[in-house]
């Protein structure tokens, strides 16, 4: 299917099923609509009906992929294994869930489409302000329809975005010990939906992450990556989707920026 009549399906997509499964919840939530997955993680019944309604819609879009949504994960693990099909749909409804939960934002949706590993096309919605991100290997990155290049804040220190949360006390302490003080540090997002927008429109600099799986990051680091900025491993590697469990991972505004935080991160 070409780009432009997959944007449109997917979008469409994405905005009614904001709509009609997040919206419809916001800040409606009763207490037994949330439920705990994990210390500090929960899931609620929006989460579970818009999955439901991106896996059948995206079905209908592009039948031959296989389907892999964060909380099909949850379910059953054994799905992560069709990350590394010949094509597949990866699936985050309700990015930024503990936020949601709360009746606050930033929170999104995230889709991913896949070929043996490798992000294709990344598409990021945020309900509250209709920004719409999108990428394709290869085609740029664009928000709204808009070509968008990723810049920084010009700020000196650069701004950091540092996500401690599935970060061992050891490596914690070394970041904020060897890291830390060349950054200005900001409060995370909670929300990889906004965290990637913002390392692309001048808001943050650089950010790190700990936890990458696919369904939080293969939208995200497509997007950084085609707007001109960079999003890798700490060594360097390329992130893939099939390898989502390695921990670590740095996106940057800049290539010059990703640089000078992976050579700090080496030395720790």
């Amino acid at each position: 299917m070409p780009n432009q009549a997959l944007d449109n399906a997917v979008s469409a997509l994405m905005r009614e099923t904001a709509e009609q499964c997040l919206l419809t919840h916001y800040r409606q939530l009763t207490a037994d609509e949330i439920i705990s997955k994990a210390a500090d993680d929960v899931v609620t019944v929006a989460d579970l009906e818009s999955e439901a309604r991106l896996a059948e819609g995206l079905a209908r879009i592009l039948p031959e992929a296989a389907i892999v949504g964060e909380e099909g994960c949850h379910a059953d693990p054994s799905l992560m294994d069709r990350l590394a099909d010949r094509l597949c749909w990866i699936i985050d409804p309700l990015d930024g869930t503990n936020n949601f939960a709360v009746g606050k934002p930033p929170f999104g949706i995230l889709l991913a489409l896949a070929d043996r590993g490798e992000i294709l096309s990344g598409w990021i919605y945020d309900p509250l302000q209709q920004r719409l991100c999108t990428a394709h290997r290869g085609g740029g990155a664009f928000v709204n329809g808009e070509r968008i290049g990723a810049r920084s804040t010009g700020q000196e220190p650069p701004v950091a975005a540092i996500s401690v949360i599935f970060a061992d006390a050891a490596r914690r302490a070394a970041l904020m010990a060897h890291i830390a003080p060349h950054y200005a540090l900001v409060d995370i997002p909670r929300c990889a939906a906004e965290q990637y927008p913002r390392l692309a429109l001048g808001v943050n600099d650089v950010s790190v992450f700990e936890r990458t799986l696919a369904w939080d990051h293969a939208a995200g680091v497509l997007f950084l990556n085609e707007a001109g900025g960079r999003a890798a491993r700490p060594d360097g590697s390329e992130y893939r989707v099939d390898r989502h469990l390695e921990p670590g991972l740095i996106g940057a505004a800049s290539p010059a920026l990703w640089d000078d935080l992976a050579a700090r991160m080496q030395a720790i």
